[in-house]
């Protein structure tokens, strides 16, 4: 079994922003970047499907050496008309995990996300849109997976602390 690389997070969200891909981080990241103290280990993002957007993030993806994921051993690389569909693309990199997302939550597009998400610069100056984390709570009780059940009541606290609220009893 091939060795998984350690995420270099930075290296994916700079690779993406120079190519000028459109899109919206979601998921752990989000959380850990507004100071939420919780663990990650792939960047998952919305994507906006422009064809003009999708060869952008085609060409990231290629730079960052990206191939399905449980395929065996086929290197199925991302191509932009499978990219368009509102399903979740999931990626390995030279980089680590990334997950690229048409749609989430109740069929939420990029567009959808956009009014709910902000800017934050990377190191570089370039920017990086992410979404707020009302929505990704919002996000993650719809999934209500286990792993996004685990982190709510870290997500919540960390939102009250951000509004300068108490933080919410636990469930």
């Amino acid at each position: 079994m091939a060795e998984k690389p350690t995420p270099d997070f930075e290296l994916m969200l700079e690779t993406l922003t120079k190519h000028d891909a459109a899109f919206i981080v979601i998921g752990n990241l989000s959380a850990v970047l507004q100071g939420a103290a919780v663990s990650t280990f792939d960047l998952d993002v919305v994507q906006l499907r422009t064809p003009e957007n999708l060869d952008r993030l085609v060409a990231a993806l290629l730079e960052l050496g990206a191939y399905y994921r449980g395929q065996g051993d086929r290197r199925l690389k991302p191509r932009a008309e499978v990219l368009k569909s509102d399903g979740h693309h999931l990626f390995m990199t030279v980089a680590g995990p990334l997950d690229v997302l048409g749609t989430v939550g109740n069929n939420q597009s990029y567009d959808d996300l956009l009014p709910r998400s902000s800017e934050l610069p990377l190191a570089s100056g370039r920017k990086i849109r992410l979404v707020n984390l009302a929505t990704l709570i919002e996000l993650k009780e719809h999934a209500n997976r286990d792993k996004d059940r685990a982190v709510l009541p870290e997500l919540r606290s960390t939102l009250a602390r951000l509004q300068n609220l108490p933080p919410s009893a636990p469930e």
